[in-house]
C-alpha cells in the first residue's frame, strides 16, 4: 500500500510539473508575443520584423551589422546606436560603457535592447558597408602551442575595403554545449592589399566558445561566416612616433599595419617602437620577420620581452613585464621631446596597465589608440 501511495505521489508531482511547464510556455507565448513591429533606421529604411529579439540580432537579420567584439554578450560596449523611441531606462549592463552625454542622447547597446514595439534608431552611415561573407578556410597554421593563423578566402568578386587595424567577427556553428552559431571579434592580421583573403590570429582561451572550436574542430576547406570590416582602430597620419605594444594574438593588427606600410612605401618614414610581451620563448612567434624589419628600417625598433623566462631558455632580450620594459624605454631611451602616439592590442588588463605607463610618461590620453576586446 505504501508503495502504491509513493507511485501515486510521484506521478502526481510529475503531472503537476508538466502542467506548470505547459502553462508557463503558454503564458510566455502570450505575454511575450509582440507581433510584427517596424524598425526605422536613420529615417531612410523601414523594416517590418517579428518583435521579441534583441536589436543587435534584429538588425543583423536584415543585413545591418553593428560592431560587436563580444558577440552580443554585453561585455564590450561596441554595439552603440542612438534610439529615438522610448525603450525604457538604461540598464545596469549598459551604463558602464556610456558617457553622460551618450546617456542624455539615449545612446544604447543594441545587444541589450529588446525590440518590443515600433522603434527608431540612428546608426553611422559607414556601418552599412559591413558585410556578412561566407568564406572558405584555406590554411590553418600553428604559430605557437595556443595560437593559430587562420587564412580564409573570400567569395569571388568580393570588394572588401578595410583599413589595417580593423577586425572581423568570426562565426562558428553550434557544437557540443554551444546551442547556436557564435561569433567573436578578431583583428585582421592580413593587410588590405590581400584582396582575396583575410587572415586572423586566434589564441585558445580556456572555455572560449569560438577559440575552442577553431583549435579543436575547424578544418581547412570548411565554410565560415565572417562579418567585416569592423572597428575604428587605425594608424593616424601624423608622423608622430608610434609606440606600439602587444601581447599574444595582439600581434595581429600590427602585422597588418606594418605590412600595409611596407606595401605603401611609408615604412621607415616615422619612428616605430614595437614592444611585444610574452611569458616564455614558446610564446614568441614571427621573430625572424620582426628582426628583419628592425635590421632593414633604421626607424623601426623591435623590443620583445619575456615576463617568465624558464631556466635553460636561450634568451638575451629584455625580461620583466612588458609594462616595465615600456616604462624603462619611455624614461631612458625614447627622447621625451619626440611627439608620440600609443597603439595597443592585447588583454584588457595589459591595455589598462599600458595606459597608466604612457600617461605617466606624458603621453596624451587622446593620442593612445586601441580596440579592447572582451
Amino acid at each position: 500500500m505504501t508503495v502504491d501511495i509513493l507511485i501515486y505521489q510521484t506521478l502526481l508531482v510529475g503531472g503537476v510539473s508538466v502542467l506548470m511547464a505547459v502553462m508557463i510556455s503558454i503564458i510566455d507565448g502570450i505575454v511575450n508575443n509582440y507581433g510584427d513591429v517596424v524598425v526605422d533606421v536613420n529615417g531612410k529604411k523601414q523594416m517590418t520584423v517579428k518583435g521579441g529579439s534583441k536589436l543587435l540580432g534584429t538588425l543583423a537579420d536584415q543585413g545591418i551589422f553593428l560592431p560587436s567584439a563580444c558577440g552580443g554578450r554585453g561585455s564590450c560596449g561596441a554595439c552603440k546606436c542612438q534610439v529615438d523611441s522610448d525603450v525604457g531606462p538604461h540598464l545596469p549592463t549598459e551604463t558602464p560603457y556610456m558617457t553622460d552625454k551618450e546617456i542624455k542622447e539615449n545612446v544604447r547597446l543594441a545587444c541589450q535592447v529588446k525590440v518590443k514595439a515600433d522603434i527608431r534608431v540612428n546608426i553611422p552611415e559607414e556601418l552599412f558597408n559591413i558585410k556578412k561573407l561566407e568564406c572558405v578556410v584555406e590554411k590553418i597554421t600553428d604559430l605557437t602551442y595556443d595560437i593559430k593563423e587562420v587564412l580564409v578566402r573570400m567569395p569571388a568578386g568580393t570588394d572588401l575595403n578595410y583599413v589595417s587595424g580593423q577586425y572581423g567577427q568570426f562565426e562558428v556553428p553550434k557544437y557540443g554545449d554551444i546551442k547556436e552559431p557564435t561569433a567573436r571579434a578578431y583583428s585582421f592580421s592580413s593587410n588590405p592589399q590581400m584582396k582575396e583573403h583575410m587572415e586572423f590570429l586566434i589564441r585558445l582561451v580556456p572555455g572560449g566558445a569560438v577559440t575552442t572550436y577553431v583549435h579543436k574542430f575547424l578544418k581547412e576547406g570548411q565554410k565560415v561566416n565572417i562579418v567585416a570590416p569592423v572597428g575604428d582602430f587605425n594608424v593616424k597620419d601624423t608622423g608622430a612616433a608610434m609606440i606600439c605594444v602587444a601581447g599574444g594574438s595582439g600581434m595581429a593588427p600590427f602585422k597588418s599595419i606594418f605590412n600595409d606600410m611596407i606595401a605603401k612605401g611609408t615604412m621607415g618614414q616615422r619612428p616605430i617602437w614595437y614592444f611585444f610581451g610574452a611569458r616564455t620563448t614558446k610564446d614568441m612567434y614571427y621573430l625572424d620577420w620582426l628582426w628583419s624589419l628592425d635590421k632593414k628600417y633604421e626607424n623601426f625598433h623591435f623590443v620583445p620581452a619575456l615576463s617568465e623566462p624558464q631556466p635553460g631558455e636561450k634568451w638575451d632580450g629584455a625580461t620583466g613585464l612588458i609594462t616595465n620594459v615600456l616604462d624603462d624605454y619611455l624614461v631612458n631611451k625614447i627622447p621625451d621631446s619626440v611627439p608620440k602616439e600609443g597603439y595597443l592590442c592585447g588583454s584588457p588588463g595589459m591595455l589598462d596597465a599600458c595606459m597608466v605607463v604612457m600617461k605617466k610618461n606624458k603621453m596624451a590620453e587622446d593620442k593612445i589608440y586601441f580596440d579592447k576586446f572582451a
